[in-house]
């Protein structure tokens, strides 16, 4: 049923089968685009694109120092991207992050590794493994994660809370995460949420042949979700949190994300929340771009990894 699924998905979503990522930045295993590249608003100058592997792109800015004014080493955006998101709209994410002196990490999801979670599982150790490799462990890093990446960065999590001694340093280095459009809720939402982005014009039958899998499969698909949320709540990481979300988002549960909020804040973590009664899942910063704007850049600035002279 698996097959068929994806299947089902497969026009929609061409890259939906997961290949693998390499252990570490390396020349072999990386391959760089022109030094200028166009970014939302225009052409930034010095930036370096390394496709590091399907799905996962490196963009450095090579005119900003390796080192910020405090001595520590360039922070790194992993940047989670929503499902189908095309390069033109990550652009504009990648963009206020590449001006205001990070590195930009960008982890696509995809279909198979929210439908075999299992795979989703590989997915995040091999990204973990990324994260430790030379090139990255000694950076400090901002996560920004958008509706169903929220899912990916929760396979994340799952190793992380399995072996906190392990992934002492690189849970420390976590400084901030940020939370646009999270799909939260039950099951039925995140099933609702796939077959609105993937399949909209056969999106009641999706949803239901995607409950009918998760039901056939439980062990081996929802027992894993169950997992995710357990630990998404209970996160390893303590670090600030900022929460972009809205009211009429049919994708999401905004009750549900409240209840994550409040017992985040009951845990000591500090949460910053940016609700709009009216907006659009994962276009927050279309729908509302001075207050989106205006509110990352308040975050960022309370992280204290880069000065922000450059306007966002």
């Amino acid at each position: 049923m698996l097959s068929v699924l994806l299947r089902s998905f497969q026009p929609y979503y061409k890259n939906v089968v997961y290949r693998g990522l390499p252990t570490a930045v390396s020349k072999s295993s990386v391959t760089r685009s022109p030094s200028v590249m166009s970014l939302g608003d225009g052409p930034l100058k010095g930036i370096t694109i390394q496709h590091l592997s399907k799905g996962i792109t490196f963009y450095v800015n090579e005119s900003t120092v390796k080192l910020v004014d405090n001595g520590q080493a360039k922070p790194l955006l992993l940047m989670l991207p929503w499902l189908g998101s095309r390069p033109q709209a990550q652009a504009k994410y990648c963009n206020i992050y590449l001006r205001t002196g990070f590195d930009v990490l960008v982890v696509e999801s995809n279909v198979s590794t929210f439908l075999w979670p299992r795979w989703g599982l590989e997915q995040g150790s091999q990204v973990l493994q990324l994260l430790e490799s030379e090139s990255f462990s000694k950076r400090p890093l901002v996560v920004h994660a958008f509706s169903i990446g929220g899912y990916t960065f929760a396979q994340l999590l799952v190793h992380m809370a399995k072996d906190t001694q392990r992934y002492h340093g690189l849970i420390n280095r976590v400084r901030g995460q940020i939370y646009d459009s999270l799909v939260v809720g039950s099951l039925e939402h995140m099933a609702i949420g796939l077959s609105k982005t993937m399949t909209p014009r056969f999106e009641h039958l999706m949803t239901c042949t995607s409950l009918l899998y998760f039901h056939m499969f439980k062990r081996q698909t929802k027992d894993y979700f169950n997992v995710s949320i357990d630990v998404f709540w209970n996160t390893p990481l303590t670090c600030p949190a900022l929460y972009f979300f809205c009211g009429n988002d049919i994708l999401c549960d905004p009750e549900a994300i409240q209840k994550v909020l409040e017992h985040w804040k009951w845990r000591g973590i500090p949460v910053t929340v940016k609700k709009w009664e009216e907006s659009v899942h994962a276009g927050h910063l279309r729908a509302h771009p001075q207050e989106y704007l205006s509110v990352l850049e308040q975050f960022l600035c309370s992280l204290n990894l880069v000065s922000l002279k450059a306007k966002m």
